[in-house]
C-alpha cells in the first residue's frame, strides 16, 4: 500500500491540519503481504483516533496496513484533537470539518469512492463515539460503522475530564441530542431510518464497559440490529484494538473484493 502523510489547510478550522492515508496497490512480489486494488475509486474506511492520540496513532500501534492491504480498501486517518468530533463550544468546528470538509478534500486529493456502499467509519474510545455519531447523524453516507471500546455516554466526561467537557460541550451536563448517541439511536428508531451495519466491541475490564453494555441494550430495546462482542479480562489497551481492527476490516462489506456474510 501507499502510505501518505498529508498536511493541508482547512477552511473550516482556519488552520493547517494533517491526515494519514493508506491507498491500495496491486502487488505480486511483496514478501509476506498481498496487495490488492479494485482498479476503480477505492472503498474507504475513515479511521478515528482516541482522546490522547492523533492521526499517526493507528499506524504506530497496530498493523492496520497489513490488515487492509489484501482487501483493497483505503484508510483515512484524520487529526481531530481532543474535540470529541464536535463543533466545540470554545474551540474549533471539528464536526463540520470531519463530516463535510474532510471527505470532500480527501476525495479531491486521492481516488476515493464517494458511494455509500464503499464508505465505512470506525474508531476507538473517543473515536468509537465519533464513528457511531457520524453514522447515526449521516446514515446515508456509510455502509457500516464500528466502535471499539467507545465512549458511548459522553456526559460521563464531565467527571473524568471536566475542563475538556466544558470546552467541547459547554457548561452543565445537559447534552444536545445531536451529540448524544442514545438520543440519536432513539430518533433513528422512531423515524424508521435505515442505518449502516453496526459493530460494537469492548473488554470486560475496560472503564467504558458499562457504557458499552448500556448502549448495546439500548439498541436491542429499540429493535436496532448490531454486531456486539466483548472480551473477558480486557481493558482499554492497544493489543485488543489491534486484534479488533483486523476483525472489523474483515467484517466490512467491501464490494467486489471479498465475500461477506
Amino acid at each position: 500500500m501507499a502510505f501518505i502523510q498529508c498536511d493541508f489547510y482547512s477552511e473550516v478550522l482556519g488552520v493547517s491540519t494533517s491526515v494519514n492515508v493508506l491507498l491500495p496497490e496491486q502487488t505480486t512480489t511483496q514478501i509476506g503481504m498481498e496487495g490488492r486494488s479494485s482498479g476503480r475509486k477505492h472503498p474507504t474506511l475513515y479511521l478515528l483516533h482516541g482522546l490522547s492520540d492523533d492521526h499517526s496513532i493507528w499506524m504506530r500501534r497496530t498493523a492496520v496496513e497489513r490488515y487492509a492491504a489484501p482487501l483493497g480498501i483505503a484508510v483515512v486517518m484524520p487529526n481531530i484533537g481532543r474535540s470529541f468530533y464536535t463543533d466545540m463550544a470554545c474551540g474549533y468546528n471539528y464536526w463540520t470539518f470531519l463530516s463535510e470538509e474532510l471527505p470532500r478534500v480527501c476525495q479531491s486529493f486521492f481516488p476515493l469512492s464517494d458511494r455509500q456502499e464503499d464508505t465505512f467509519v470506525a474508531g476507538l474510545s473517543m473515536g468509537g463515539y465519533g464513528a457511531f455519531k457520524w453514522a447515526l447523524r449521516q446514515p446515508d453516507r456509510f455502509a457500516a460503522a464500528a466502535s471499539l471500546s467507545g465512549a458511548m455516554r459522553v456526559q460521563e466526561m464531565a467527571e473524568r475530564v471536566p475542563h475538556d467537557y466544558r470546552l467541547i460541550f459547554g457548561e452543565g451536563r445537559e447534552l444536545a441530542a445531536e451529540n448524544d448517541l442514545f438520543a440519536l439511536a432513539a430518533k433513528a428508531a422512531e423515524e424508521k431510518t435505515t442505518l449502516p451495519r453496526l459493530y460494537q466491541c469492548c473488554g470486560t475490564t475496560d472503564f467504558l464497559f458499562e457504557e458499552n453494555t448500556a448502549f448495546r441494550d439500548h439498541l436491542l430495546n429499540l429493535g436496532i440490529t448490531s454486531h456486539y462482542e466483548e472480551e473477558e479480562g480486557t481493558a482499554h489497551e492497544w493489543a485488543y484494538w489491534d486484534r479488533q481492527i483486523a476483525k472489523v476490516l474483515n467484517w466490512l462489506p467491501v464490494n467486489g473484493l471479498k465475500d461477506n456474510e
